[in-house]
């Protein structure tokens, strides 16, 4: 599904350069649940942004379902990040003066989906990460694990096949990080195939796969049991 070949990204800061990523090699399969973990400036969020299209190689070549996602032009791309690609950031991202519902619904209006079928979808999402009974409420009346659950909601409404989710858990206490990562043992089990960056060891164990950055390349890629 995902196929990174000697991936660099080079980034200009005026008289100097930074090599984010140093010639990543990998391939993730269909309805695997990838960890890829590393210390501040590893190259992991980067490496994050090019697998959801959201930056671009200054070296290398990357495939998405075959297909070479340099050859696409924007309104592709655009197309590809709201219906194949769903992403969870460590920020919830919400609109505050929207509730639960009318933030979910958001991709849905981006792709011209009918209101009614918005709102049936949105519900349907919410209720799989468990907030049927919360949809009326804004972000300020939900906890913060609330919040993540309508990001995590928002990401799926589109029925991407891939989730992207950035340190998920990085703004919850650890009981409540827990019972999101509860949330993503449940969608790869449903079939998502799941990247997660996590620098948290306990998050990371709950992957199928860890993928270890150091200094922009692969140090460790292993399949756990």
């Amino acid at each position: 599904m995902i196929q990174l070949e000697d991936i660099y990204r080079v980034y200009d800061l005026g008289e100097s350069q930074v090599n984010a990523l140093n010639g990543v090699s990998c391939l993730i399969e269909e309805n695997e649940y990838v960890s890829i973990m590393g210390q501040s400036g590893s190259g992991k969020s980067t490496l994050m942004n090019i697998i959801g299209a959201l930056d671009t190689p200054t070296k290398g070549r990357y495939f998405l379902d075959g297909v070479e996602v340099q050859s696409m032009n924007d309104d592709r791309l655009s197309k590809i990040r709201n219906q194949k690609i769903g992403f969870v950031f460590q920020a919830f991202n919400l609109l505050p003066r929207s509730n639960a519902l009318q933030n979910v619904e958001l991709p849905l209006i981006y792709s011209g989906s009918p209101k009614k079928e918005r709102t049936e979808r949105a519900k349907e999402a919410l209720n799989l990460v468990g907030l049927s009974d919360r949809m009326h409420h804004k972000p300020n009346e939900l906890s913060g694990g609330q919040c993540q659950r309508v990001a995590v909601a928002r990401a799926l409404v589109n029925n991407p096949s891939i989730l992207l989710a950035d340190e998920p858990t990085g703004n919850l206490d650890s009981k409540t990080g827990m019972e999101l990562m509860d949330v993503f043992d449940s969608l790869q089990k449903n079939g998502h195939t799941i990247v997660l960056v996590t620098h948290e060891e306990h998050v990371a164990q709950h992957a199928n796969r860890i993928i270890r950055l150091l200094d922009g390349k692969i140090s460790y890629d292993e399949k756990q049991i």
